[in-house]
């Protein structure tokens, strides 16, 4: 989704490779994902991208797919829909070939999901699962720091800046490529600089810096008296930098990594858990699992084993905490319920924002004189100074007049919104 990097964004994996510096491709989404759907991608890129370029499909636990990302490992329904959002998603890209000829191609994130038996299978086609699977385009980064991220404008920021790491620098994007890379393009609201950086780019550098293993500054260039361009600068932060796993660590020789394999665990993910867990506390949580009785979901299982540290005396085959594992369900409820509230606001956002395209237009077909008739009725119908002022100063798009605004012109039009609300 940008230049030279992937926003594919949502698709990162768990694991981070090192970066190349050679910024060489580009590849954009359309669609607006949200912040569980980005992480889903995340997560299924993940499981696939050691066989991405030589299986035609791969598959992943049902349960421990949506445990991973936050849902409810039983809500099936918003796993689906997430999953439908995936294979709607148009991803584009535009980038020289090895021997330098322009290539431009575009194909659904997802070429097709399903769920049957309490197992997901899925695929991507041939021709993005290539392009996701070259290191030169795509730097995996790890689900881990993801999970700390409570807006999706925060991690797609993460997951932009990522790759360029090791070189220090993104490199200049204009605003309407960065627009696209945080899902906002299309938005009139966000055409202005000011609102895009007060509403975007700060709460989303502070959520990076805050969360994630790279510190960012952002860098503006100006054409003219305007904002035209935008870098940010990037150096590792040391309070929050993960271990680095790279191919050569022999981790694969473990006895723990293999009898992970046999638990269904994917070889990329096997390694994460023992790098981020250590190979012990893994083995802990190994033997744990298989003493608990029907458990439909070995991996799953072990999942939330290793995240809420179920029984930490291995040798004591205690169950787990019922009231435990409430809390916890719990706590991924109250973290979807705001994924959801999140998504509530950002489609109230995006209406709000078509509204005011309508009122543009609609403005924008009265001659003169009507115009100023116009102004001066809705001013005469605010009570507030402040809202006055506000109006005075932005005229049609003032936002703390919006509501005012829109029951204006459904009076002067009634049928100005149909289809909106």
């Amino acid at each position: 989704m940008t230049n030279a990097q992937i926003d594919m964004d949502q698709l990162t994996g768990a694991l981070r490779r090192e970066t190349v510096k050679k910024n060489v491709a580009a590849i954009h989404i359309s669609g607006k994902l949200s912040l569980l759907q980005r992480k889903l991608s995340n997560v299924l890129l993940l499981n696939a991208y050691d066989a991405l370029t030589s299986a035609q499909s791969h598959t992943i636990d049902a349960r421990t797919l949506a445990t991973m990302v936050g849902y409810n490992s039983n809500d099936m329904d918003t796993l689906r829909a997430s999953l439908r959002a995936l294979a709607e998603t148009v991803a584009e890209w535009d980038m020289l070939d090895e021997e330098g000829r322009q290539e431009w191609g575009v194909s659904s994130l997802l070429s097709f999901a399903k769920l049957k038996n309490g197992v997901c299978e899925y695929s991507y086609s041939p021709a993005l699962a290539q392009k996701l699977h070259d290191p030169k385009i795509y730097a995996l980064i790890n689900v881990h720091i993801q999970r700390n991220f409570t807006s999706g404008h925060g991690l797609a920021l993460y997951e932009n800046c990522y790759r360029f790491v090791r070189t220090g620098s993104t490199g200049w994007w204009s605003l309407e490529i960065f627009r696209k890379l945080m899902g906002v393009d299309g938005s009139s609201y966000y055409e202005s600089f000011k609102h895009l950086n007060a509403k975007i780019i700060k709460p989303a550098v502070v959520e990076v810096n805050r969360n994630s293993d790279i510190e960012i500054t952002p860098e503006f260039k100006k054409k003219g008296r305007a904002v035209a361009d935008v870098r940010f600068l990037i150096k590792e932060n040391p309070q929050l930098a993960m271990f680095q796993i790279g191919d050569d660590d022999g981790i694969r020789n473990m006895g723990v990594y293999k009898k992970l394999i046999e638990q269904g665990v994917s070889d990329r993910l096997a390694r994460q858990w023992i790098v981020e867990h250590g190979e012990d506390y893994v083995a802990e949580k190994l033997d744990y699992v298989r003493r608990q009785p029907d458990v439909k979901s070995a991996a799953g299982y072990l999942n939330a084993a290793l995240k809420d540290d179920y029984n930490n005396q291995a040798k004591v085959p205690s169950p787990p905490n019922p009231e435990a594992l409430k809390l916890a369900e719990e706590r991924r409820a109250k973290e979807r319920e705001a994924d959801e509230e999140l998504d509530a606001r950002l489609a109230e956002r995006a209406k709000r924002s078509r509204k005011f395209e309508v009122v543009s237009e609609l403005v924008s077909r009265r001659n003169p004189t009507q115009r100023d008739a116009d102004k001066r009725l809705f001013l005469a119908g605010l009570d507030d100074d402040l809202e006055r002022a506000e109006f005075r100063t932005h005229g049609w798009q003032s936002a703390l007049n919006a509501t005012a605004i829109f029951a204006f012109w459904a009076q002067l039009e009634p049928d100005a919104f149909e289809g909106i609300d």
